[in-house]
């Protein structure tokens, strides 16, 4: 059966047959907790702790209680969701969008990206994506036949994009770009520079642009930018939305694409298709945590907390380095002085009893970094603490 499946499925492992580091992959990830090994691979803000704000829970009772629970909504999503979307596009990301024309809901944002992409790719299509960068932009890319061109960039400027860069990258069977903004690993919050360089190309050369804003929520010091808000920009871009980062919201499964009327017509008619329609009660009971998102602010100050003391207590690790994290609740760190990055994801899981993820994951640039999910738990100190054992780690590896 096996040799009759697509390349893209072909080489992929699950971890019935091997192990899978991926985090996201299989079910050893969690038989890790069990061992009393520290998950800081996962991007599930607080998991595995309780977190959910009680205007939400209570929403969310209501809706399970109510008769439309055990039914569908339509496959584009709920009206009465989208319209609260539109009202925070606008004030958020100066987008001005009808409910009705430009957005669908979808069964979280790793779907509403694969289905962002999927109207565009043939056999063939060339698609550059800045890299590092998250992994499912490769995955997607690959499972409909396109080719990935990886644009590295430079950590020297903080992961920034360049217009010459991306130019050099172009050909006549380049389609689009992939971009996730925030930066996930690297945390970069693009710069305005950086956007009017990638609108730049796109207009030239007439590309898409898919860009994945999961972890918009939290940038901190830097001015985010969408750039489908840029000029000439919104009818070219799709843009992917996510409440499971910022809100926390992770468990409800529900995303949200945003594209123009043109766009979004052939996605009305393959939603059903493709995506099937969004849990029900998730999408009524993420309308109160729109209309009510003051529980944000506690979680802003705990992941801003925490990327604070991440960048202290790494930076003080000799041969080891890390710049202070941009956005959301990631940190990248270079420990590439020390050797193969693989060998010390796998050397911390025993040493240090922590689990974090392997930079090879994340394309070209990837190598000798480690991605570090600073939102697990509650309790800021049980983070601290599993940094410390990291940096205990890594200093008898090297004195080894």
């Amino acid at each position: 059966m096996k040799k009759k499946m697509i390349e893209a499925f072909r080489m992929a492992e699950g971890g019935l047959f091997a192990e899978v580091e991926k985090a996201d992959v299989g079910n050893s990830y969690q038989e890790m907790e069990k061992q009393g090994i520290a998950l800081m691979g996962w991007a599930d803000p607080f998991m595995p702790d309780y977190s959910l704000p009680a205007h939400v829970k209570e929403a969310m009772i209501r809706e399970i209680e109510a008769p439309s629970a055990a039914h569908y909504t339509a496959p584009i999503g709920s009206f009465e969701l989208k319209c609260v979307l539109a009202k925070k596009l606008k004030e958020k990301n100066h987008l001005d969008v009808d409910p009705n024309r430009n957005i669908l809901i979808t069964p979280g944002s790793d779907s509403g990206l694969y289905f962002a992409m999927l109207p565009f790719i043939e056999d063939g299509d060339e698609v550059l994506i800045p890299s590092p960068s998250y992994a499912n932009n490769y995955l997607g890319i690959n499972i409909m036949g396109g080719k990935i061109v990886s644009v590295p960039l430079c950590e020297d400027d903080g992961y920034q994009l360049h217009e010459d860069m991306l130019e050099s990258y172009v050909t006549e069977k380049t389609k689009m770009v992939v971009l996730t903004h925030p930066n996930n690993p690297t945390t970069t919050v693009y710069n305005k520079e950086s956007l009017e360089a990638l609108r730049n190309v796109c207009v030239k050369h007439d590309l898409v642009l898919v860009c994945d804003q999961a972890f918009e929520d939290y940038t901190y010091e830097h001015e985010f930018i969408t750039p489908a808000s840029m000029e000439g920009m919104f009818e070219r871009t799709v843009t992917v939305f996510s409440v499971s980062k910022g809100m926390g919201l992770s468990g409800f499964r529900v995303g949200y694409i945003v594209a123009s009327d043109v766009v979004m017509d052939t996605m009305f008619a393959n939603a059903v298709g493709v995506l099937g329609a969004t849990h029900t009660a998730s999408q009524r009971a993420v309308i109160s945590a729109f209309e009510d998102s003051s529980f944000m602010k506690e979680f802003e100050e705990a992941f801003d907390a925490r990327r604070h003391k991440a960048y202290e207590i790494i930076n003080s690790i000799p041969n080891v380095s890390m710049a202070l994290p941009e956005s959301g609740f990631l940190c990248w760190i270079n420990v590439s002085k020390l050797g193969s990055s693989s060998e010390i994801v796998s050397y911390l899981v025993k040493e240090a009893k922590v689990s974090i993820n392997d930079g090879v994951n994340y394309g070209p640039g990837g190598e000798g970094h480690l991605r570090i999910v600073l939102g697990v738990y509650r309790d800021n100190q049980k983070v601290f603490d599993a940094l410390e054992r990291i940096k205990a780690a890594l200093i008898k590896y090297q004195q080894k």
